[in-house]
Order: C-alpha cells, then sequence, then structure tokens
C-alpha cells in the first residue's frame, strides 16, 4: 500500500504539477517572471509548512530565486529552488560531477589565513580513488594557487572541473605526511552508494557489527538492486555471524530519502512489527484535511510504519542499546534515525551534535511547461516519533562529544580510529590508546564538502496525491 513517505535529504521524489499548478501565464511578456513565480506561490500557498507566513502580496516581478526566498518564514533553515529541476532530482539521488572525495577545511595554523584541506574519505572508483588519494591526505594547493580563507569558496568551484591537487599522503604507520606531490583529476558524473563498510569486531564475547553508512538513498531506478537491498544483505551478515553490539557511523550522512531510513530503523529496532508506527508527518491544516478526506487515503495516511524484516537484529543487541557515531553535518534523515529508534532502544551517540532538522521537504516541479525548468524542495512537514517527540532543532547532543578533527586519521573500521576507538571502550570497557595532534583552532571547523551539497539536510516526502 503506498504510504506517505519522507526522505531526510535524499528522496522518494514527487512531482506536483496537476492540481496545485496554476494556468500558464499567456502575458508573459508583460511580466518575464510572472509566469515561474505565479507557479512558485500556489504551489508554496498550498503546501508549505509555514503556509500562514506567506505574503498575501508578493512582487511577482522577482526573479524565480528572489521571489522564491520572499515566501519562506523566518523559521525555515532548509527551503531551496534550483533553475533546473533535473540537476535537482539528480543532487537528490546522490549523483553529482565530482572528483570523488569529502573533505574539511582547517586553518594551517592558528592565527594563519591559509587553509589546509583533509580528505575524509574517498569514494570507491572515482578519480580520486585511481588517484591513490586516501583518508587523512592533506590539500594545500587547487590548480596550483595556496588555499586561504580568502579564496577558498571560489577554488572549491574548481573541483567540478579538470583540475589540479597539490597534496602531502598520510603515512599513518609513521604518523606523519609526506613530500608534496602535485595530481591532475577529471571530474566526472558520480553516483555514490551509501552501502560504504561494513565489518565485524571480534573483543572476547562481543561481537560487534561497524557499519558506515553516507547517504540515505534507495539508488538505481532502472529495475536493479537498490541500496537498501544492499542494506538487507549486510544486516542479514550481522545476524548470521550472531552481533551483539551495532555501530552505525553517520558522521558523514547528511540525509536522504526516508524509505531509506524507514529501511534502516526496521533493520534496527527492537520489538516492532508493520503495524507499530515509525514516524508521523504534521502538516498544514489545508494538506492535512486533504489528505483525511480523501477516500483513498485518510488518516492512516499521515504515519509511515516499520517494515517487517527477516535481518532484523534488534534481539541481538545487549542492553537494548545500539551506538551512532555523528558529526557536525549528520543531518535529517540521520536525525530521523535516531529520533524514530529512541522510544523502542537507547541510542548512545559518539562524536559531534548534529544539525537538527525535524521537518521533511517534497521536490516541486513541472516537466510538461517548456517555459519553467525550476524545481523547488519546499519544507512541507514536521516529523514526529512513535512517542510524539520532535524537539531536536538544536540538534542531538552525543554522550561522548569527539570533534573528530585530528591531523592523523586513520582508515575508517580502523580499531584506533578516533570515533570508533572510543566506542568500542564504551562497550568493551577496554581503553583505547589516546590520541594526539590535533588540528589547531579544534572545533572551529572553517568548511564541510556537504556543504556545497544541495542534498544536504533534506527530509523529501511523496505525497499520493
Amino acid at each position: 500500500m503506498k504510504r506517505l513517505l519522507i526522505l531526510f535529504l535524499i528522496p522518494f521524489l514527487f512531482q506536483a504539477c496537476d492540481k496545485n499548478d496554476p494556468a500558464p501565464n499567456t502575458n508573459v511578456s508583460a511580466n518575464v517572471n510572472a509566469h515561474v513565480d505565479n507557479w512558485i506561490y500556489e504551489n508554496m500557498k498550498f503546501w508549505y509548512y509555514w503556509t500562514d507566513d506567506i505574503t498575501a502580496s508578493p512582487d511577482s516581478t522577482l526573479a524565480p530565486d528572489a521571489f522564491f526566498a520572499s515566501l519562506k518564514s523566518s523559521q525555515d533553515r532548509f527551503s531551496w529552488i534550483e533553475p533546473n529541476f533535473t540537476d535537482l532530482l539528480g543532487e537528490l539521488r546522490g549523483v553529482t560531477k565530482e572528483p570523488g572525495f569529502e573533505y574539511s577545511l582547517y586553518l594551517e595554523s592558528q592565527g594563519s589565513n591559509n587553509v589546509i584541506m583533509q580528505i575524509l574519505y574517498i569514494k570507491p572508483n572515482s578519480p580520486a580513488s585511481s588517484a591513490g588519494l586516501n583518508r587523512g591526505d592533506v590539500i594545500n594547493q587547487i590548480n596550483g594557487t595556496q588555499i586561504t580563507k580568502d579564496n577558498y569558496k571560489d577554488l572549491l568551484d574548481k573541483l567540478s572541473e579538470n583540475h589540479s591537487l597539490t597534496y602531502k599522503s598520510l603515512n599513518i604507520d609513521t604518523r606523519s605526511l609526506g613530500d608534496s606531490r602535485t595530481i591532475n583529476l577529471v571530474p566526472v558524473e558520480y553516483a555514490e552508494d551509501p552501502n560504504f563498510l561494513n565489518k565485524v569486531l571480534t573483543y572476547g564475547d562481543r561481537k560487534i557489527g561497524y557499519y558506515v553508512y553516507n547517504l540515505f538513498s534507495e539508488g538505481p531506478t532502472d529495475g536493479s538492486k537498490t541500496y537498501s537491498d544492499e542494506m538487507d544483505q549486510v544486516f542479514g551478515s550481522f545476524q548470521s555471524q550472531g552481533i551483539t553490539d551495532l555501530i552505525v557511523d553517520l558522521r558523514f550522512n547528511s540525509g536522504g530519502a526516508e524509505t531509506a531510513a524507514q529501511n534502516l530503523a526496521s533493520l534496527i529496532a527492537n520489538g516492532i512489527t508493520s503495524s507499530t508506527v515509525f514516524v508521523s508527518h504534521q502538516y498544514n491544516t489545508q494538506v492535512t484535511n486533504e489528505i483525511k478526506s480523501n477516500p483513498n487515503l485518510g488518516v492512516g495516511y499521515l504515519s509511515v510504519p516499520f517494515v517487517a524484516k527477516p535481518q532484523n537484529i534488534g534481539n541481538l543487541l545487549r542492553d537494548n542499546r545500539v551506538y551512532i557515531l555523528t558529526g557536525s553535518r549528520t543531518a535529517s534523515a540521520s536525525e530521523l534515525i535516531i529520533n524514530g529508534l529512541k522510544p523502542f532502544m537507547d541510542v548512545f551517540l559518539v562524536g559531534g551534535t548534529t544539525i537538527g532538522k525535524n521537518v521533511g521537504s517534497i521536490t516541486i516541479y513541472n516537466d510538461n511547461d517548456p517555459n519553467n525548468k525550476w524545481g523547488m524542495q519546499p519544507i512541507v512537514t514536521k516529523l514526529l516519533n512513535n512517542a510524539g517527540q520532535s524537539d531536536y532543532t538544536n540538534g542531538f547532543t552525543p554522550q561522548i562529544q569527539d570533534y573528530d578533527n585530528s591531523l592523523y586519521l586513520y582508515p575508517l573500521g580502523d580499531p584506533r580510529e578516533a570515533l570508533l576507538s572510543k566506542t568500542i571502550s564504551q562497550i568493551t570497557g577496554i581503553a583505547q590508546p589516546a590520541r594526539t595532534m590535533k588540528i589547531e583552532n579544534a572545533g572551529q571547523l572553517l568548511y564541510h564538502s556537504l556543504d556545497l551539497k544541495k542534498r544536504s539536510g533534506v527530509v523529501t516526502v511523496d505525497i499520493p496525491f
């Protein structure tokens, strides 16, 4: 049965172009923006969560992006619009033109104007992977130009074009950076598989399942195996190996499709059935009434249940606890997982405070209008867990806080890696070696590559009408 589904930053995409699309403006010569602006206004007025905050007399002479911004509520941190809906759809599915790595920017030293770019992880089968780059490598020049506080935004724009990088390779065994070298990279249209890494770590009678999941996406739409199918296989393996503890690494996951979040939560939550509510949606009054009055929908479509999964490992976990690793860009669907699991088990967080996105959006576009290629992603719903809780606009603060900004980054999955090491210690009671050589200005991250991705922090919902 079709359900209302929300995506946190990646999605089940929905096209709104029927009853809520205004009739085409036949007098566009009088106002070149009116046609698109009228479409924006009618859709926002109906769907927008803060519809009552929309002005009754907007300026339809504004360019569409400025017009959209003029309608937004002061409470809205997340809605956006793009000139080409095709680009928007690709971004939401995790497809971008890129060299294939995520990174953070820090000052080279306290008081310096120079900036270093530290690689956080390399995506498989990408140009960066083929070039031999690794997590922890430090980049200081793009196209031969030193990265600084003044120019880094302009230089980052070059990463979607053919470019060169000057960097120092990390030798984790000697805890040192090598000599500078320069490589050339040719970006590609890259579809990221979010199932980045999984393994089982054994400590005495504890078998710890470790799973790195970097994006909430269903993946290919051509009938092939989805990313959620791959996720099921991972948890089936955890189940067959009899894990006693689970660590889900979401530090690089800033959101995506609610359906993918629903799938992950259904593999973890203890004591749930297919009739147990995972998340409830709170829309504006007119959308709520439309759903309730529709004989094919009704009040049941205001909530999304868990899915009965034979690979569920909830009853295997000791102390009914799941460990989740977080970072400063953990958001949206990742936070939906945290909030959605809380009524059913102990959710123990390690890492950085999350962003605080408790709302969801839909994708609105009209592929039948040659005069309107715009696509928008407005917030339309607030998200509540099974206990009716949605109080995390300031983010979730971990029980064990760590900014994860060591100069020497161990590979993901290595028991010496910062957040994983702290979590293993929490599980086993065995102290792990302390880290040294923090980045200067600890906790004052200058920039993060996830900030460039429009899909970051988005929860998209699929409306069944």
